[in-house]
């Protein structure tokens, strides 16, 4: 069975993470991503970030299945040439600032003249107007602003960014849910879209129930570890050789880890009674369960948590992570041989689809690699042709 996006071209004029992740999970569904560079390349292929032999290892990994094109926009040909291209594709995803796109004449307002069908999602840090609309919008400035850095890491210590960068991923993840959103309204209407989502809108939309607390009740949220705000014992303990996780939200629950622990004076203290009363009383449960956790290891725990089925998990590295048995079961490993950097080993697909088999895994593209073959198969230019746009500069 084919995949569900088979058949969709995708042009993509993202850089980094905030405009190319969800293109990337696009193509992971099948969708012909096509990246048009300018001849600089992606400033996410700098390859002091994240290095993995010569190459950037966030190219390698944000770009996989992905073609390049290099075509110079500032130029007139080379802006017919761009539309040219629109003209044939269904999406086109970009994270410029905001009036760059209206500079470049590649606005909605242009393409869709061009393709009344075309879907434009614009990923920006703030917006595309209002006051802050120009400000610069890296990962951590939009952690900061948007209250991660103030709920993360443990109480009193200075502010934590998350390990991954969460907003730069937002901008991801909901330009994918708005672009599949905007087909499907295409195959009802046989109209394109014009999307506009910001990095700062899709953090404090993750915010969730937390965003919820404040907005409603005024009541703001302190940095928590890893332990729960409204479930105690939710958090790591430390052991013999490393931490594990316990997670106790039902009754039931605390039941077992007190009978797998055999604490069953703690059961029964009417202090720990229910979970309210636990996270009344967590500053003197805690050290109590601190003192018998330190007397195992990890694997002795998890093994005794587990038989007494009990929520757990040890408090894995990345070494740890990709040696659990899901990571095997459900091929969450890919690999490709890169033309410079050599074999790359990814994370996989978290999308499984019953009629569908095989996992999509190509090299990320060198910079232009793919613009001869594009112009061939999608604008049906010639040797010649193509010759001259690469000695006018126009293409690379």
């Amino acid at each position: 069975m084919n995949h569900p996006l088979k058949g969709v071209k995708v042009i993509e004029l993202g850089q980094i993470i905030a405009g190319t992740y969800g293109g990337q999970v696009l193509s992971d569904l099948g969708a012909e991503v096509i990246k048009v560079e300018t001849p600089n390349g992606d400033l996410g292929r700098i390859p002091s970030v994240a290095p993995i032999n010569g190459e950037s290892g966030l190219f390698l990994t944000f770009n996989r299945n992905k073609k390049s094109i290099v075509i110079d926009l500032k130029t007139d040909q080379g802006l017919e040439l761009f539309y040219e291209l629109v003209k044939k594709a269904d999406v086109v995803i970009d994270n410029f600032r905001p009036g760059v796109l209206k500079r470049l004449k590649i606005d909605y307002e242009v393409l869709s003249k061009i393709n009344q069908r075309i879907i434009q999602c614009s990923v920006t840090g703030y917006g595309e107007k209002g006051e802050y609309a120009n400000l610069p919008a890296l990962d951590i400035i939009i952690q900061s602003i948007t209250g991660y850095m103030a709920i993360t890491g443990e109480p009193d210590s200075a502010p934590v960014r998350t390990g991954i960068p969460l907003a730069d991923l937002s901008g991801g993840i909901f330009s994918c849910k708005a672009i599949l959103a905007a087909l499907y309204k295409r195959e009802k209407t046989g109209q394109g879209s014009s999307i506009n989502l910001s990095m700062f809108d899709g953090m404090l939309n993750l915010l969730t129930y937390l965003g919820t607390v404040w907005l409603t009740k005024g009541e703001l949220p302190v940095p928590p570890g890893s332990s729960h705000m409204y479930s105690v014992p939710w958090q790591a303990f430390k052991v013999s050789d490393g931490y594990v996780v316990i997670a106790t939200r039902q009754e039931v629950f605390w039941e077992r880890m007190c009978d797998a622990m055999d604490i069953e004076n703690v059961k029964i203290d009417q202090r720990f009674a229910t979970n309210p009363k636990r996270v009344e009383n967590r500053d003197i449960l805690i050290p109590i369960l601190e003192k018998i956790f330190i007397n195992k290891s990890v694997k002795e725990w998890i093994d005794l948590f587990r038989e007494y089925e009990v929520p757990c998990a040890p408090v894995n590295n990345l070494d740890g992570a990709f040696a659990e048995p899901p990571v095997a079961e459900r091929d969450m490993i890919v690999k490709y041989d890169h033309p410079t950097a050599g074999e790359i080993i990814l994370p996989g697909n978290p999308m499984k689809f019953s009629d569908v088999n095989e996992t999509i895994s190509t090299p990320a593209p060198t910079l232009g690699q793919h613009t001869k073959e594009i112009l061939i198969s999608m604008l049906g230019m010639d040797a010649g042709q193509i010759d001259k746009l690469i000695k006018s500069e126009i293409i690379k």
